[in-house]
């Protein structure tokens, strides 16, 4: 230890070299958001989906652009600026595909054969007004290309698959340029592009303003308890300089920062804020005593240090229970959460004791003598504790009640808005799209045509067709597509457009002559819903954000049509689609939190045993920890707040951080009782050395997490809400709860 402590300085300017190497990989961090990101990994509902995808393409790749104009849509001058977007929107990068109402013809059958007659009619206002007649009485394009008020059109375009953050941005560049090129400002925008640019440039803006508003709140605690300018700058340089680490490796290896990394710099800052304050008193305390700074540092190591890698060790382990999560964004969390509890502790141990064994002792000391006010009020708690056992723990048992009731009521009806920053564009467009068109969430079902049939046999179709029925039905579902459309499509342009003929036809030879007449004036189109050997094809759709377990309802429907109304000797259905993955990991949450938090509390369950070698002991310091994992659990339910993949993470942060004051107070008694102590000495000097850095922490964990509610993003103020008061919570089962068991039970 002598010798460690002799390379001090050395030790202390190779962390400054690797902050300062840490802090140029700062500019080179990467963010990203894809709703892939949140799909179960291993689930045979993405395996079969990523099958799906080889034939169809991935469903989210889309761009609805909604123009609005006052007054209406049916102005000369704004359909034809209206449509010169339309058309050059399809030379935009990225763009494969491009449609709008003033693109669009109905097809006629003539005696020469097929031909057009435009949706609307640009350049003849006279014939607007029987032009909206004609939609509205077709339906067709109603809440798809234009609202039922007719008060704005969409530009429906298709992008490439898969385009990244940077394509993303060209893209959404050159769309804003030539909508005010032609002076058509009032407009909406839905899909994957903007969600990227949109959600990655909020993931940037809440990271900058978490880590101020840790940093200056830290400040103001550090300085409300220590008020020493020296200790203040050794603890807020070895904080910052921990944080500057941990995204310097993540920038280093690539890592893409997602919707989780928001509590990246508040974890660091409050666990790297805790193990600061845990050695520093511990040091300071003996300082104070008289004891040669080496020698109290050694001692400090020897009695708190090695609490504190455990506590670290303990955290991780919390957040490296995350892995049992399917979803890539959440459990990728976990083990960088994991990553950076251990490099907060490395850079306490190695920067932070170089740097106070630098400073004189004089320039760490208080210039007054401390009060007794701690150490007073902390005896008054401990005192409590020893007079009222059995009001303690009845409480602790109706607290425990109370809770189990409270997670009956958890539900996972979660909505889409929720996960958009409040108040941004983004949001309001979502809103827009959601009250005026078919919504955003995608759904697929997919087809199969069984034995020797195909899809596009008479009988197939006309099985297909029952299934479009049916979604048509359900009031959420809207915007359904189909290989029937293409052929009600032509049986209604072989009679005129007649509205009532939009249907197939009744006879399988009109089905048949309609077959050929596609391939020739359908055939791009049609490729889209049917694969190349014709025994696959698709109905799309669009659900509106209604909630997961309403749409779980109507899924579950529609699955008990098929089954009862469908031949599946002809053709099976499927849900498929991103909507549907993203639904499905909901309900993977409460499986993998269950699973993940066992087996993190049987990994601390085996390192306390190897420490401290008393079944009882594990036994007392599991429990009070296992309540404010349960209060969660409750608030989340009496709240109404529904459980989806984010908010996983509540639980590994309690469990990781809450576990924290019970091993620092466990093991400071265990010291004790090794010095000869008895058991109500040994609590008592527990109490007065430990009990003061345990309610600081809380107090800084507390408010820490307590910034997020300055966020706007939904889920980063309810995961903030949540860690506070449970928190909050378990350091008053640590102070009252853990006494009681140990007086009890050891």
């Amino acid at each position: 230890m002598q010798k460690i402590f002799a390379l001090k300085k050395i030790i202390l300017a190779s962390f400054i070299i690797l902050g300062i190497a840490a802090s140029t990989l700062l500019f080179n961090l990467k963010f990203s958001f894809d709703f892939s990101q949140f799909f179960p990994e291993g689930d045979e509902d993405l395996i079969f989906y990523q099958d799906f995808i080889k034939d169809f393409g991935v469903d989210d790749s889309f761009m609805l652009i909604a123009i609005e104009n006052e007054g209406g849509v049916f102005e000369e001058d704004f359909l034809n600026r209206f449509n010169t977007v339309s058309v050059a929107a399809k030379k935009l990068p990225y763009i494969t595909e491009n449609q709008s109402l003033t693109t669009l013809f109905y097809p006629i059958k003539t005696s020469f054969g097929y031909t057009q007659i435009p949706v609307i009619h640009i350049d003849n206002p006279k014939k607007y007004e029987k032009d909206w007649t004609k939609i509205k009485e077709d339906g067709l394009f109603v809440n798809t290309l234009i609202d039922e008020n007719a008060n704005s059109l969409i530009i429906s375009l298709e992008t490439e698959d898969e385009l990244n953050y940077d394509q993303s941005i060209i893209f959404l560049k050159e769309l804003r340029n030539l909508l005010k090129e032609n002076n058509l400002n009032d407009y909406h925008l839905i899909g994957r592009t903007f969600f990227y640019e949109s959600l990655v440039e909020m993931q940037k803006d809440e990271l900058i303003k978490t880590t101020s508003i840790g940093l200056f709140l830290v400040l103001i605690v550090l300085i409300l308890v220590y008020r020493r300018l020296s200790i203040i700058v050794i603890s807020l340089s070895s904080i910052s300089l921990g944080l500057v680490l941990f995204l310097g490796i993540l920038s280093l290896f690539g890592k893409e920062l997602n919707s989780l990394a928001v509590f990246y710099p508040i974890l660091m800052l409050i666990v790297g804020t805790s193990d600061v304050i845990h050695i520093m008193d511990d040091y300071l305390g003996k300082l104070s005593k008289g004891i040669e700074k080496n020698i109290a540092m050694k001692a400090t190591l020897k009695e708190v240090g090695i609490s504190t890698l455990l506590t670290s060790v303990t955290t991780a382990i919390g957040f490296a229970s995350l892995l049992t999560s399917k979803s890539s964004v959440v459990s990728g969390f976990g083990i960088d959460s994991a990553l950076g509890v251990l490099i907060a502790f490395v850079t306490i141990l190695g920067f932070t004791c170089s740097l106070l064994l630098l400073v004189k002792k004089d320039k760490l000391l208080p210039k007054k003598k401390p009060t007794k006010n701690w150490e007073n009020n902390l005896y008054r708690v401990n005192l409590f504790t020893k007079k009222y056992p059995r009001s303690i723990l009845t409480s602790s048992i109706l607290f425990l009640a109370v809770c189990i009731f409270g997670m009956t009521k958890i539900n996972t009806n979660y909505q889409i808005k929720e996960s958009l920053p409040k108040g941004s564009k983004i949001a309001t467009d979502f809103e827009f799209f959601q009250n005026n068109y078919a919504g955003f969430r995608p759904l697929q079902v997919a087809i199969k045509a069984q034995g020797q049939n195909k899809i596009t046999d008479f009988k197939v179709v006309q099985e297909i067709e029952k299934v479009v029925q049916k979604l048509q039905t359900i009031e959420p579902i809207k915007n359904v597509q189909s290989i029937t459309t293409f052929y009600k499509g032509i049986h209604k342009a072989n009679h005129l457009n007649k509205t009532e003929f939009f249907k197939l036809p009744e006879k399988e030879v009109t089905f048949e002559k309609y077959k050929k007449q596609l391939q020739k004036v359908a055939r791009k189109p049609l490729k889209k819903f049917l694969s190349p050997d014709a025994k696959k094809s698709r109905i799309t759709a669009t659900v509106l954000d209604i909630g997961l377990d309403s749409v779980q309802t109507i899924y579950a429907a529609f699955n008990k049509f098929n089954t009862t109304n469908i031949d599946t000797s002809l053709v099976k259905f499927r849900l498929t689609g991103t909507g549907i993955l993203l639904d499905k990991n909901a309900f993977y949450v409460k499986d993998s939190l269950i699973t993940g938090l066992l087996m993190g509390l049987l990994l601390v369950a085996i390192i306390m045993a190897i420490i401290y070698k008393n079944l009882k002991l594990i036994f007392i310091s599991l429990l009070p920890n296992m309540l404010p994992l349960v209060f969660a659990a409750a608030l989340i339910g009496y709240l109404g707040i529904p459980l989806e993949a984010t908010i996983a993470v509540v639980f590994a942060i309690v469990f990781g951080i809450a576990v924290d004051d019970t091993i620092h107070f466990l093991g400071r008694y265990k010291v004790c009782l090794t010095q000869g102590k008895t058991k109500e000495e040994a609590l008592n000097i527990t109490f007065n050395e430990t009990g003061r850095a345990l309610i600081i922490t809380t107090l800084i964990l507390f408010f820490g997490f307590m910034v997020l509610l300055f966020s706007v993003h939904t889920p980063s103020i309810t995961i903030g809400l949540l860690v506070s008061v449970t928190l909050l919570t378990a350091l008053v089962f640590d102070l009252l709860l853990l006494p009681v068991l140990i007086r009890k039970f050891l």
